[in-house]
Formats: C-alpha cells, sequence, structure tokens
C-alpha cells in the first residue's frame, strides 16, 4: 500500500509550509490546487526541496466541466489543462478532476452532455501533457455527476483514469458496485457513517478498510482526505496498522 495525504488538512499554511510537515509522516502528497495551495498562484518552485512523490487535486471552487453555460465550461477547462502544466513539472503521477455538476435536476441531460464533450478534451490534455487525468466520483449531491459506477464506461474508453473515492462511494451505497467493477488508478481515503460526507479519519467511520484493502489492486496510492492535522495522524496510524497487517497476512506470518 502507498500511503499519502492531501495538503487540504493544511491549507491554513503555505505550500511550502504544509509540505515541509507531511514530508516527515509521509512520502506521497496530493497538492489541493486550492486557496493557499493553488499552483496557479502559489507556484511549484518549493516541491523540489522536498523527496515526495506528487499527486494534484485540481481546483474544486469556480469550475465545472458540466456547465451548460459554454464560456463556463471552455473556462474550466482552460484552468484544469493549465493545472496540468504545472502538475507534469513536478511529475505528479496524476491530476484528479471532479465531473462537474447540473445547476437545476431539470437540465440533467443537456449538462451530461456537456460533461462527456469535457471528457474528450481532457482525453486530448492527458496525451499532450504526458499526465494521467483521473476523474473522482462524488457525493451525495442529486446535482453531482458521477455518483454510480454509469460514467465508467466512457472514462475507460478515452483513456482517462479513475480515483476512487471511498468515502463518496459509501454514502451513495454504491462502494460494492464499485469495488467489483473499477479497478482505479487513484485513491481518496476518509471515512463516514453512511449519511454525510464527514471527511473523517479512517476507523472514525463505518467503513471498513480492511475488506477494502483485501479488493483493490496492489500499488494504488491511498491519499487520505480529511479537514486537520489530528485527523490526518489518526488516519495514517489506522492505515499503517492496516498495512501491517495486510504484509502479516502475505508473508504467512498472520495467525
Amino acid at each position: 500500500m502507498r500511503i499519502g495525504v492531501s495538503t487540504w488538512c493544511l491549507l491554513d499554511r503555505t505550500l511550502g509550509e504544509a509540505l515541509e510537515c507531511l514530508s516527515s509522516r509521509v512520502k506521497e502528497v496530493e497538492i489541493l490546487s486550492d486557496a493557499s495551495h493553488d499552483l496557479l498562484h502559489a507556484g511549484v518552485d518549493c516541491c523540489s526541496s522536498f523527496d515526495l512523490r506528487y499527486s494534484v487535486h485540481a481546483p474544486v471552487t469556480d469550475l465545472n466541466i458540466a456547465s451548460c453555460r459554454e464560456r463556463v465550461r471552455e473556462v474550466s477547462l482552460d484552468i484544469l489543462e493549465e493545472v496540468c502544466e504545472r502538475a507534469a513539472v513536478i511529475d505528479a503521477s496524476c491530476v484528479v478532476v471532479h465531473p462537474g455538476f447540473m445547476p437545476w435536476m431539470e437540465l440533467r441531460e443537456r449538462s451530461l452532455a456537456c460533461l462527456h464533450r469535457s471528457l474528450k478534451r481532457l482525453s486530448g490534455v492527458q496525451e499532450e501533457q504526458g499526465i494521467r487525468i483521473a476523474v473522482e466520483n462524488m457525493g451525495s449531491w442529486e446535482v453531482c455527476h458521477f455518483r454510480d459506477t454509469s460514467l465508467l464506461p466512457a472514462i475507460r474508453e478515452l483513456g482517462l483514469g479513475f480515483c476512487l473515492d471511498i468515502g463518496h462511494a459509501h454514502i451513495n451505497g454504491a462502494l460494492e458496485e464499485f469495488l467489483h467493477l473499477a479497478e482505479p488508478d487513484h485513491v481518496h481515503v476518509h471515512d463516514n457513517h453512511g449519511r454525510e460526507d464527514d471527511h473523517l479519519a479512517p476507523g472514525e467511520g463505518g467503513i471498513d478498510f480492511n475488506r477494502i484493502a483485501v479488493a483493490l489492486p496492489a500499488g494504488v496510492p491511498w491519499i487520505e482526505e480529511v479537514h486537520d492535522l489530528r485527523a490526518c495522524d489518526s488516519g495514517l496510524l489506522h492505515l499503517s496498522r492496516l498495512h501491517s497487517e495486510r504484509d502479516r497476512r502475505h508473508t504467512g506470518r498472520y495467525p
């Protein structure tokens, strides 16, 4: 298991400060390119100061690649392309993107058609930039696209990557289906009790991560996505114990 952490838990610090803090805990960090860590403003110069493997989460605010307003959709894609350029500079393993949302339920089909056009363009960006783009399944808000596995075939047909968000799949009652059908390129790890998108530390909700560890391919990065450093440390402890148990099973040293 490759265990890493999102910089989300340290958005109150500069990107350099966040990376310094996390580098003492993990070898893999996902930069949430938003707020004070926005790579289009904070830059990437500080990243080379640390012995870390990187992934990048594209901005989650002010973008909608499923927008029915063409100018909004195009600008959103332009920004994502710029983020991919910055991510390529730091040799990030992938860029995680949200699939967007419909502003009104009545616009569902129109918005979904816009999303498919955006995914096609992102497939081109992935090829041009030489960096993997992974589309993330979303939470329980009805306006969000990709809450179940129905979008997976289109994502794979275009050659795009898939980021399995375990917490999101759990609250949508779709975790079993995702584990059965999908082989994710990237995993977001956080816990909840099946009702709200709490982003609790792994082990503090109702998700059985032991079972998930067995179901997912080995070598896929598990990126912890929690609100603060306390939850980060609690979750890392839980995941490290899980990792040790899995190793013991594989080596035959487990009772």
